[in-house]
């Protein structure tokens, strides 16, 4: 679905003038809370993620988990201008990065002990790629996002970083 809706954005972005962006993004730390707590509740926190990403973006942009602790937003029908593009999915980002950050309370299911509850607070690495619907396959558009996500993680992670390409 993830690659149907990209190759729809790409095409309405190459009828109407007007960019997208791809967010690729990762929790920092997310296999410390496996590690720790198991697989149940490194679970119950990408289902909150999911929720909270879907409630920062509108409803024509796109959300998905990618694998793992990786997900991709999709912002949609963004401007024709490439700046203002920029600074629209810069504003998405950091309104994201910052409803990720809140505490998360998530379910403790420990044998032989009553529930519990964990607050758990972790930070979100995000790769951000503007496209215009030409000049890139889906593949590429991807790859960027993911390259950028990557450049957050090695500048200390908690970071947004743009890719310098734009497709």
């Amino acid at each position: 679905l993830l690659n149907e809706r990209l190759e729809q954005a790409m095409a309405a972005s190459k009828r109407d003038g007007r960019h997208a962006a791809l967010m690729f993004m990762d929790m920092d730390k997310f296999k410390q809370l496996n590690d720790s707590h198991g697989h149940g509740v490194g679970d119950e926190l990408l289902v909150e993620v999911a929720r909270r990403l879907t409630a920062c973006v509108r409803e024509v942009d796109t959300v998905a988990r990618f694998g793992g602790d990786e997900f991709v937003v999709m912002l949609s029908e963004l401007d024709p201008d490439r700046e203002k593009s920029a600074a629209l999915a810069g504003t998405v980002a950091e309104k994201i990065q910052s409803a990720l950050a809140q505490p998360y309370r998530l379910a403790l299911r420990e044998p032989g002990h009553g529930p519990a509850t964990l607050e758990y607070s972790c930070t979100s690495s995000i790769g951000v790629v503007l496209f215009s619907g030409h000049g890139a396959s889906a593949d590429e558009i991807l790859k960027w996002a993911d390259i950028a996500m990557y450049s957050a993680k090695a500048d200390g992670r908690n970071r947004i970083r743009f890719h310098g390409r734009h497709a």
